[in-house]
């Protein structure tokens, strides 16, 4: 048994930046409301002709980190791609990226996991290696939210928080079991599927020639509904257990964690898990401030940037945690 690491990390997000008080222009909000309430102080959003798409995203970090891993294109085996916002309905971005890139044609797998969709990939790529079956995973978490969002007071409690970007990571096989991804922790709970939910379209609700039929401008079933009281409840109860059994499982404990990279989801959430166990500023990695909420982007995007400003070193002990709809939610412990 091998275990996996990661030896190159990549990112991009769209060139245009879209302020608290841009939204203030278009929608009944205030900067002061949002960061109250998020944190966030910008986010990006694709431009309509920019030519961005998730799979195009994805597709300039995958490129960064290739380049930082060192090795070809040719050398990846497998791709593992992270969005609840692909290009088409059907196929996923997976198979874009391979056609993209050039790459041989290797096994493309899509992840539909939401906010946890990046910790659930990684998981994949990590046993497949453990394993030995691959060498060489390219994973990807992309998100294009902005074209499918309320920009109206009807839906700012959703539409403010939400920013487009991607972020990858090359995992490789590492010999040595105590280094590199000791262990990954998933869990699910479907009963509270729809506190955090776009319905349609969807075949159990409303397909597309309902909602064409009806060309009804009120029907708010294929834009994003969010329980954010119960979302947030939920949210810090499970990053702390999801961590903890991280831990436990590796014989750790919560004073060896020099760095947590929890998925960029409200800043307050983020505030509370560093509070409960007493971490530093200096051992938790936010930009949520600048990107918002980037769904299954918002892990690599932060770990890419905490690796790029130097804090993340060899040795150290990397968490990576993530809650979303679903309800979905994970943690990755990382000997860095």
């Amino acid at each position: 048994m091998y275990n996996s690491k990661i030896i190159g990390l990549g990112k991009y997000v769209p060139d245009n930046v879209v302020t608290n008080d841009d939204l203030s222009k278009i929608m009944d909000t205030n900067d002061a409301w949002i960061t109250e309430r998020t944190g966030i102080k910008e986010r990006r959003w694709v431009k309509e002709g920019s030519g961005d798409t998730t799979a195009t995203m994805g597709v300039k970090a995958a490129k960064m980190a290739i380049e930082r891993a060192g090795i070809s294109k040719d050398d990846i085996d497998f791709i593992v791609f992270a969005t609840l916002s692909p290009d088409m309905y059907f196929p996923g971005p997976g198979v874009q990226v391979q056609h993209a890139l050039g790459i041989k044609t290797v096994g493309a797998l899509d992840v539909r996991n939401q906010c946890s969709g990046f910790i659930y990939a990684l998981s994949v790529a990590d046993n497949f290696i453990k394993t030995g079956m691959y060498k060489n995973i390219l994973v990807i978490g992309s998100e294009l939210h902005s074209h499918g969002l309320d920009k109206t007071t009807r839906g700012r409690g959703v539409s403010v928080i939400f920013g487009d970007g991607a972020g990858a990571a090359i995992l490789t096989r590492e010999e040595n079991n105590k280094k590199g991804i000791l262990s990954t922790h998933l869990h699910s709970q479907g009963e509270h599927a729809e506190e955090l939910v776009l319905k349609a379209p969807g075949m159990g609700t409303r397909w597309v020639n309902d909602i064409l039929a009806d060309n009804n401008e009120d029907d708010e079933s294929y834009f994003p509904y969010m329980n954010g009281q119960f979302v947030f409840k939920n949210a810090v109860v499970r990053f702390s257990e999801v961590i903890m059994e991280g831990l436990m499982a590796n014989g750790l404990q919560k004073e060896a964690i020099d760095m947590l990279i929890p998925h960029q989801a409200n800043l307050r959430i983020a505030q509370f898990i560093q509070n409960k166990f007493g971490l530093t500023n200096d051992q938790v990695f936010n930009n949520i401030q600048k990107y918002g909420n980037t769904t299954a982007a918002s892990i690599p995007l932060a770990l890419t940037e905490a690796w790029e400003e130097g804090k993340i070193n060899t040795g150290d002990t990397v968490v990576l945690a993530a809650f979303g709809s679903g309800f979905t939610w994970g943690s990755a412990i990382i000997k860095w």
